[in-house]
């Protein structure tokens, strides 16, 4: 994409009005709307030219948009485009069949425009975070001792911004992550004395898990407001939002990893942001994964975010007391949690923040 050139939002709806509404939306945010009517056109146009983001109705003429989003994430070169449906279809199970297909987000209709607006900012704001760091990551591979050191220093700044973003986003509280730096240390130097997982956790196991803790929630930059910071409980649909976040994450942390970052912090945040929703039991998400199948790092993480946001104050409730906490925990022992972990973890809770 040359100096200056907008980037490009394909359209897809064989609707003539919806099109021109949503050329409209697309123009307002600044970006250039490619139009088409149904699937296999827009196969045709994406040979042609490079888009940054579909927008993709369902039942269309031809090829519906189910069928367009699978042929489209067949090809690798579009592993990562945007795809977001806009369908008049909003019974869960077609909104999980997009999702499974390789959707990245899905509205129903009739849309607000603003909701369109912001779903597309979302994803788009991601993509470009994501360019801007994989270009990091090239400049400091080309780059001599001194500028590595300080693109670096500039890689960590934008993780701690997007990561910042994931955090304001969830209406965590600013110290949050401090705290669960902090106690996934103290957790990591307990294990590192015990019997069980002295020959497995490393003074260097220690540090690593020190920083790669604290990316756990990336993936949230890209859930809607609304879905992590809703007070009532969510729709299937806003579940399935919720929970891509794990993926999303150890997506962007793999983007970045893959273009040269790959040292033992990112490798263990990508475990991390993946697997710290999986549960013991097997019930957990994105991958069923169960006991010692889930990374230790995650397994650790797990606990101590549970007991970090257990016991801060959240907009609908107060903070719960430790002892309180630690209770709730042991409850979910073998269930949600590694039991040995949860009982080291008991024994030194008075050290947790």
């Amino acid at each position: 994409m040359g100096a200056g050139e907008k980037k490009k939002i394909l359209i897809v709806d064989d609707v003539e009005t919806n099109r021109i509404l949503l050329k409209k939306i697309v123009e307002e945010m600044d970006y250039q709307p490619v139009l088409t009517e149904n699937g296999q056109q827009a196969l045709m146009i994406l040979e042609r030219i490079p888009v940054n983001l579909i927008i993709l109705d369902v039942a269309m003429p031809v090829m519906d948009g189910y069928e367009c989003c699978q042929r489209v994430r067949e090809n690798p070169k579009y592993r990562d485009l945007p795809i977001v449906f806009v369908s008049a279809f909003d019974e869960p199970k077609d909104i999980v069949r997009g999702f499974e297909l390789g959707g990245t987000d899905y509205v129903t209709k009739p849309f607000i425009p603003e909701v369109v607006k912001a779903r597309v900012g979302n994803l788009m704001n991601l993509e470009e975070n994501k360019e801007v760091l994989v270009e990091m990551n090239r400049k400091l591979n080309a780059s001599v001792f001194e500028q590595r050191a300080q693109i670096e220093k500039e890689r960590k700044a934008v993780l701690q911004a997007l990561n910042r973003v994931a955090r304001e986003n969830a209406a965590y509280d600013s110290k949050l992550m401090e705290r669960l730096s902090y106690n996934c240390r103290i957790l990591a130097e307990a294990m590192e004395l015990s019997p069980i997982y002295g020959g497995v956790v490393s003074e260097h196991f220690v540090d690593t898990i020190e920083q790669a803790s604290v990316l756990c929630d990336l993936g949230n930059v890209a859930v809607p407001t609304e879905v992590l910071q809703k007070k009532g409980p969510l729709t299937q649909e806003e579940r399935a939002m919720m929970q891509r976040h794990t993926e999303i994450g150890a997506k962007i942390l793999t983007d970045i990893a893959e273009d040269g970052g790959y040292n033992d912090v990112m490798k263990m945040a990508i475990d991390v942001a993946r697997c710290h929703h999986e549960n013991w039991d097997g019930n957990g998400y994105p991958g069923k994964c169960a006991g010692d199948d889930i990374p230790l790092a995650a397994q650790m993480v797990a606990v101590i975010s549970d007991f970090c946001a257990i016991t801060e104050r959240r907009s609908y409730r107060e903070a719960i007391e430790k002892e309180q906490a630690l209770e709730i925990l042991q409850k979910n022992s073998g269930v949600r949690y590694n039991p040995q972990i949860v009982d080291i973890m008991t024994k030194i809770s008075r050290q947790l923040r």
